[in-house]
């Protein structure tokens, strides 16, 4: 997703369509990427992880060259759907293998770790997309996708291995009681609700910032690739610091981290009522996102963890529940919001950080965790 954020305008004028048009090739991908994570878990737990992660592998890898030789919106739309189930696919399966083969203090270590490294993709990936995009234009993006998907496809097939050791049968009846366990457990639907949260921070500026950077501040693709990498480190370090601070009171680093986080955000976009350049919204990134990491790093570790013998279901279910809603607040803030302005910006943030502030509070968390 990221490694294209820097081609957004290029892509509007090359395909001639609107800016909200090329956009929504985002939240497209967010949606499908959820909805197929609420059900993939149980195909999973029934019928293992590592053939599906195959064949996802290979259509994502596949579909990126088509987007990259297609002129129709229509078509990306339809590719990014598709990218979007196969991701699901991957991404859940591979969170699985780590609560096969780990239990404990050692799943809690692996889990933060995934999340951290996780967020090295928006480090790396929109520096690339920005050079990429200014050498090479948007389609060398996809082409990247494309042969990056098929390699990690020749590896998988080298080196990987099925991790599942106890096949569940596949029974709608059982499934669906499984579903309905977990979407009663309220610290579960919590914890979905503020990742969603924490995570439309991220869409809503990548949604954004290619325009306020490159129509509103005058700068090449480059300097958005390059935001989008300071924007990055600040999430990877926002989870380093979760991994830091992983024995500390879970509900009061929550607490404290969502409070700084809305002061954070009002602060900001007061100041940009007065003055307004490039260095002003990297205040919003550094800070803003190096918080939401932490927010997240916490919980998605704690969601995993709350149905070990699910571990598939658990977490089709967190990754892809938090997807819809992340596309949903990012999608709609940036819609109604018409964010043309870094002020503007401040108030999709503000409108997250205290209803993230507000789930925390009043969510009772097993202190355990």
């Amino acid at each position: 997703m990221d490694v294209y954020i820097p081609s957004l305008p290029d892509m509007a004028v090359h395909l001639g369509v609107t800016p909200a048009a090329i956009q929504l090739t985002l939240p497209i991908f967010i949606v499908s990427y959820g909805i197929c994570q609420l059900f993939i878990g149980s195909l999973l737990d029934s019928y293992g992880r590592y053939v599906p992660g195959l064949i996802a592998l290979f259509l994502f890898g596949v579909s990126s060259f088509i987007i990259a030789t297609t002129r129709h919106i229509s078509v990306i739309y339809a590719m990014r759907v598709l990218q979007g189930l196969a991701v699901a696919t991957i991404v859940v399966g591979k969170r699985a293998y780590f609560v096969d083969t780990f239990s404990g203090t050692q799943l809690k270590h692996y889990t933060s770790l995934f999340s951290i490294i996780w967020a090295t993709a928006p480090i790396v990936a929109p520096f690339l997309g920005g050079f990429l995009q200014v050498h090479s234009g948007w389609q060398a993006n996809f082409h990247f996708l494309g042969i990056f998907a098929l390699v990690m496809f020749l590896l998988e097939l080298a080196f990987s291995r099925e991790s599942l050791g106890n096949y569940h049968p596949f029974h709608l009846s059982s499934i669906a009681r499984i579903y309905g366990s977990m979407l009663t457990a309220r610290d579960f639907v919590a914890g979905m609700l503020v990742l969603a949260l924490a995570y439309a921070m991220l869409l809503l500026y990548n949604m954004a910032s290619p325009f306020l950077i490159e129509h509103l501040l005058q700068y090449p693709a480059t300097v958005t690739g390059n935001c989008a990498l300071v924007s990055g480190v600040a999430v990877f370090c926002g989870g380093l610091l979760s991994k830091a601070l992983i024995t500390r009171p879970f509900a009061k680093k929550l607490r404290v981290a969502a409070l700084l986080q809305l002061a954070a955000a009002a602060g900001i976009a007061l100041f940009t009522l007065y003055h307004s350049s490039l260095y002003t919204l990297l205040a919003y990134v550094v800070v803003l996102h190096l918080l939401g990491g932490f927010i997240f790093n916490n919980l998605f570790s704690y969601c995993l963890m709350l149905f070990p013998h699910h571990a598939g279901k658990s977490s089709g279910l967190a990754g892809g529940g938090f997807g819809i809603f992340t596309s949903f607040f990012s999608y709609f803030l940036v819609g109604s919001l018409q964010i043309n302005s870094q002020t503007l910006l401040g108030l999709g943030y503000g409108l997250l950080a205290a209803a993230t502030l507000l789930l925390i509070v009043f969510t009772r968390w097993k202190q355990e965790h």
